[in-house]
């Protein structure tokens, strides 16, 4: 499998943040990259994504929080440029929901695998009793980035453009029909992956959230058991109040449901009681791409084409997505030196 070439030509299956953050990273360190997508990163489940740099329902938890303190770094110099970037950084809170015992992040069960990325986000610390909700008995404040989604895609696009990357709009059939004009193929396709790779283990996690007209929050708030299906938070972008949302594993519908909605705007005005008569803007549903752990790995395709498999990341997909993308770089740069590890 060894590329003994200098750049190499690269596929990237999948036009969401992964698969340009991936494309991005391969084309600037001189790779010919094309990346393959049926739809515009507008219509990706990334461009529904409320954008907060927190490791989210992900796992391995070690490795994930490896790509997000990468990540949060990333995010946090590019928020220096907000408005070419769609990236900000914003102080808020996690807190875990009243009477639910002591906070952890919302990370569906890990634990304290989360130490090092609270280690790793500079300023963060406990709340004060006077910085928390009424009910509410601890929490974490921090500054963190959080992504204007639709608007860091276009800029992803772009910065791919300008490193000489180019992207096409169509369909992918098969992972050996996206290698025949390429000496590598990056798998970036997310929840797509389950028929284009036929893993069963990737299966839709729905979230569905309401942006209302913002009445003056400027601070994101998140709220969360581990593991469960619905949640609060509240993040501010530059396009309204992303109110949210909910977890819920193996629903297929993309269309909101009213009730769902009125109750994530309840829970949200429980926080902020004036969210309950902000103007309602816009709803939306997103499918997250989970896995019981994210594949990241290298397998040979049928035809002897090296393939880099970069998807499952569940709800942390822009948490992720730069450090994720630096070990795709590095699985590439170990294929061209020929002593890349096989998949496994």
């Amino acid at each position: 499998m060894a590329i003994n070439t200098g750049g190499v030509d690269i596929s990237v299956v999948g036009g969401g943040v992964i698969g340009l953050t991936s494309a991005i990273a391969l084309a600037e360190a001189g790779h010919r990259v094309r990346v393959v997508s049926r739809d515009a990163s507008d219509g990706t489940t990334s461009a529904v994504a409320g954008g907060l740099c927190w490791p989210y329902r992900i796992r391995p938890y070690e490795r994930a929080v490896q790509w997000s303190v990468r990540s949060f770094h990333v995010l946090a110099a590019l928020a220096e440029r907000p408005q070419e970037t769609g990236a900000r950084m914003v102080t808020g809170s996690m807190t875990e929901a009243p009477d639910a015992g002591a906070p952890q992040a919302p990370d569906d069960g890990a634990g304290d695998e989360l130490a090092a990325w609270y280690a790793a986000v500079p300023g963060l610390r406990r709340a004060s009793a006077a910085e928390l909700p009424e009910g509410y008995t601890a929490g974490w404040r921090a500054r963190t980035p959080l992504v204007d989604m639709p608007a860091h895609l276009r800029y992803l696009e772009k910065r791919l453009t300008a490193a000489g990357g180019t992207v096409e709009r169509r369909e992918v059939t098969s992972l050996a029909e996206a290698g025949r004009a390429a000496d590598v193929v990056v798998n970036c396709s997310g929840l797509g992956a389950r028929v284009l790779v036929s893993d069963p283990d990737v299966h839709p996690v729905q979230g569905q959230l309401v942006i209302v007209e913002n009445p003056g929050i400027e601070e994101w708030h998140v709220s969360a058991d581990a593991g469960s299906t619905d949640t609060t938070y509240v993040l501010p972008q530059p396009y309204g109040l992303v109110l949210g949302g909910t977890a819920r594993e193996n629903a297929w519908s993309r269309e909101p449901d009213p009730a769902v909605a009125e109750a994530i705007v309840a829970r949200c005005a429980r926080r902020f009681p004036e969210l309950a008569r902000a103007r309602v803007l816009a709803h939306k549903v997103g499918l997250r791409p989970a896995r019981p752990a994210v594949r990241l790995t290298v397998e040979q395709l049928p035809d002897g084409t090296p393939c880099v498999h970069n998807y499952g990341h569940g709800g942390a997909g822009v948490t992720v997505s730069w450090g994720c993308a630096d070990e795709v770089l590095r699985r590439v740069r170990a294929l061209r030196e020929g002593d890349g590890p096989l998949g496994r």
